[in-house]
């Protein structure tokens, strides 16, 4: 190491040592054997702190925020002794996480649109800011903080968001925080959410929390304060892109549709009818208003219910199914992360394999059906044995169109399968 080291030690496992050589990026409390200080005027260490983590042996293997509240108890920032975590440091590090949203997206961007303008810029682990999420809807950035160490020096790492993309000629000009998610008291956090107020005069106070964002080319009503996330599904864009090549003509059924980005991508493509299921009223509200938007209302239909239910009415009721659009020639299954942990991993695949059964039996020879996950504990391996599994009982076989993951913007960390969390397969029926 070039430079004398100031910071805490924390001293690690054989196992986590091992993980961080695999590219690991977290070190667990039942993993740490000792944190001491270098000062030794200092007899405690600061949560929220930068610490050294080394081997037993005294092995240097990164530098870490240090979370005293958590079971995850170090999360690394870097594995470069000669690195100083000055404001040059972390701008660098934003600087890196946006020029990799300019080269993988805007040449995939639809004529007239620039996929940049609502995208994730940086996604916390993946892109060295362990437990920071931002993402854009054109000129406003929405927020999220995790941890406790970004909490700390978050007023400068917004200053230098707004900073690195105003140099890029970007259009910002509000910064919304929707720091209420659950998982920050495991960091001993509070919950809070709102406009950001330090950057004036930068950045503005808009009157109201609902905007228009544009996706493929289709407008979107978001509402930044009270949807779910930071307000919309940025990880799909280029899924839905890819569902428009089989809906032309077709009658779609779109279940767990929330406000709508894949029903709309599939009228926009040129469905024929699109039912879109939902077991939100507020969500499918929101449908409707964006099929308003993008004057495809005649086309997108919306039903208020519980999607396995609902897809065995339409198994068992010929008459219902008419009356909602069907017999359908395309199902699309975009549920909820059935589950968040290991422990109900069997419970999880159990209920992916009763919606894509119900989805198979229901679409006839030659049909489309494009389904996903997107829990990481859902492992691609998983998922592909629950649909395996389903076609059997359905007594079909499944063509593979295409195989995909979560959009480039949200990249996988090789060695963080955390990293990777969404898996998305299109199949004809056959």
């Amino acid at each position: 190491m070039k430079q004398s080291r100031t910071y805490p030690i924390a001293t690690i496992t054989k196992k986590a040592t091992r993980a961080l050589k695999d590219g690991f990026s977290w070190v667990y409390a039942d993993e740490v054997i000792k944190i001491e200080t270098r000062d030794k005027a200092a007899r405690t260490v600061e949560n929220a702190s930068l610490v050294d983590v080394c081997e037993e042996n005294g092995t240097y293997r990164g530098t870490a925020f240090l979370s005293q509240n958590s079971t995850i108890r170090l999360r690394m920032v870097s594995t470069n002794a000669n690195d100083r975590f000055d404001e040059a440091f972390w701008k660098r590090r934003i600087m890196w996480a946006w020029q990799h949203r300019v080269s993988c997206m805007k040449e995939k961007s639809l004529p007239h649109t620039d996929d940049t303008h609502c995208c994730r810029v940086i996604f916390s682990e993946a892109d060295g800011i362990p437990g920071l999420i931002v993402d854009r809807y054109e000129s406003v950035l929405v927020c999220q903080i995790t941890t406790v160490g970004v909490e700390r020096i978050k007023d400068l790492l917004y200053r230098l968001v707004v900073e690195v993309l105003h140099e890029a000629g970007e259009d910002i000009r509000a910064l919304y925080e929707r720091c209420d998610s659950p998982v920050r008291t495991k960091e001993g956090l509070t919950l809070y959410k709102g406009w950001y107020t330090k950057l004036s005069p930068a950045l503005s106070v808009p009157t109201s929390s609902q905007l228009i964002m544009h996706e493929n080319g289709i407008a979107f009503s978001v509402d930044v304060e009270n949807s779910q996330k930071t307000g919309f599904f940025l990880d799909q864009k280029y899924n839905r892109r890819a569902i428009r090549s089989i809906c032309a003509g077709k009658r779609v059924l779109d279940c767990f549709s929330h406000v709508g980005p894949f029903a709309l991508n599939a009228a926009v493509a040129g469905a024929k009818t699109v039912r879109a299921v939902d077991i939100s009223e507020l969500a499918l509200k929101l449908a409707q208003e964006n099929a308003r938007l993008n004057h495809v209302e005649h086309i997108v239909h919306c039903s208020c219910a519980d999607v396995l239910d609902y897809l065995r009415k339409l198994e068992q009721d010929k008459n219902y199914a008419h009356a909602e659009g069907g017999p359908f020639d395309v199902i699309i299954l975009d549920p909820p992360a059935f589950t968040k942990s290991r422990s109900t991993i069997s419970s999880a695949m159990r209920g992916y394999k009763e919606i894509n059964y119900h989805a198979m039996k229901l679409l006839p020879r030659g049909g489309y059906l494009a389904t996903c996950s997107c829990s990481h504990f859902m492992s691609t391996k998983l998922l592909q044995d629950v649909l395996r599994s389903a076609a059997q009982q359905a007594q079909v076989t499944l063509k593979q169109i295409e195989a995909r993951q979560q959009a480039c913007d949200h990249p996988i960390i090789w060695g963080m399968p955390e990293t990777h969390y969404l898996d998305f397969f299109i199949f004809q029926i056959i």
